[in-house]
């Protein structure tokens, strides 16, 4: 049995088994309560920078495909969970986890006491951390873990946003569509990519939008020269105050076009429209997270990836409306522009994995656009 640790900056150490590539990272150590969809949270943008520890104890089963993909390829600096299954059981599976891990060099680690840990970040907060096949001496990683750097004012956007524009037509498989009847493409939205996920492309698509997606640093201009109809800003990864050139660009772009965004594109509008961002203590990263839409009284259950979020005291002076809230802490969960055609949420109405209850926003957003042609005609 190959040797693995996880050590974190507060001198936490955990030993346990190794899968995937042999390798050493830092990253900061947050965990995911999901109980499927590892391979969407291992190519996911947003995890850029980060070590994921899987609350679910079993983690593996199903394998791995080539089409629950999320980008192009994985993003997570290193991979914990309690334990791995060694069979894979599922028709569509071409590969299993540790080879997936072990083919694009990401090291794992299992057999440790993951609520230990968990409970750890819980109490202590999200900190950085080092998996290490390599090292295996406690106060050589520890002094590793301590010198690591933290998430807060790093620009990760510019390591996983797309180099150039480029267009976008695939919707949802037949198989597994849940919007029904897929939209004949109206209106042109430009997407401006922080970390964008695939499955909200497709969506876009489904709702029945030519969708361009362009990189984060793309100008007013370049956007405008599409000619678009509305603009959605993407998801990504870490602290959305470094990323300052996409709120910039936004803000210019806010007058004229009906806007949409999510997560980190829901921080960075917030931020745009001159309200405040901070961290958070550890997060909220999993399927199950419960949201009140204030305006109309529902709740929905929601799938989320945030370490940061949007300070609740600065929507007003803002010029922005409180329009979700989650009900386990009282965070801001969604806004609207009291003058402009925009709205964000903080969690993924594309919920993948996850849940399908906010799935609507999608259309919401293209009927913002429809009102806001209608009303400049």
């Amino acid at each position: 049995m190959a040797v693995a640790k996880i050590v974190l900056a507060d001198g936490s150490v955990f030993a346990g088994e190794a899968f995937g590539a042999s390798a050493e990272v830092t990253g900061e150590v947050v965990f995911n309560t999901a109980m499927t969809g590892y391979q969407e949270v291992l190519t996911d943008p947003s995890y850029a920078g980060q070590i994921v520890v899987m609350t679910s104890p079993h983690i593996g089963n199903y394998g791995v495909n080539d089409a629950d993909v999320e980008s192009h390829r994985p993003w997570v600096s290193g991979f914990v969970v309690r334990e791995r299954s060694r069979r894979v059981s599922n028709y569509r599976a071409s590969g299993d986890l540790d080879g997936y891990l072990r083919e694009h060099g990401i090291p794992g680690i299992e057999g440790i006491d993951t609520r230990a840990l968990v409970r750890r970040v819980r109490e202590h907060g999200a900190m950085p951390a080092i998996l290490s096949t390599l090292d295996l001496d406690d106060a050589s990683l520890v002094a590793k873990a301590a010198a690591a750097p933290g998430m807060a004012g790093v620009d990760l956007v510019q390591e996983v946003s797309s180099a150039e524009s480029y267009g976008w037509e695939e919707g949802e498989p037949v198989e597994f569509a849940t919007t029904g009847t897929r939209s004949t493409p109206t209106y042109r939205v430009a997407t401006i990519d922080c970390g964008i996920k695939r499955n909200i492309l497709r969506l876009l698509v489904d709702a029945g939008f030519l969708v361009r997606v362009f990189p984060a640093t793309a100008s007013f201009d370049e956007i405008r020269a599409f000619k678009p109809d509305g603009l959605f800003l993407s998801n990504g990864p870490g602290d959305p105050e470094p990323v300052h050139y996409v709120a910039e660009t936004v803000r210019q772009l806010l007058p004229t076009l009906p806007t949409f965004g999510i997560c980190l594109g829901n921080q960075i509008l917030a931020l745009a429209c001159g309200a405040k961002t901070y961290k958070m203590k550890f997060g909220h990263r999993g399927a199950n997270q419960p949201v009140k839409d204030l305006r109309t009284g529902k709740v929905e259950i929601t799938s989320q990836n945030h370490g940061f979020a949007v300070e609740a005291d600065s929507l007003a002076g803002a010029g922005l409306e409180l329009t979700h809230v989650n009900l386990n802490d009282g965070t801001v969960e969604g806004f609207a522009h009291l003058e402009h055609p925009a709205f964000a949420v903080q969690y993924h109405p594309e919920a993948s994995p996850g849940p399908h209850d906010s799935r609507y926003l999608f259309g919401r957003f293209r009927e913002l656009i429809a009102q806001s042609l209608g009303a400049r005609s």
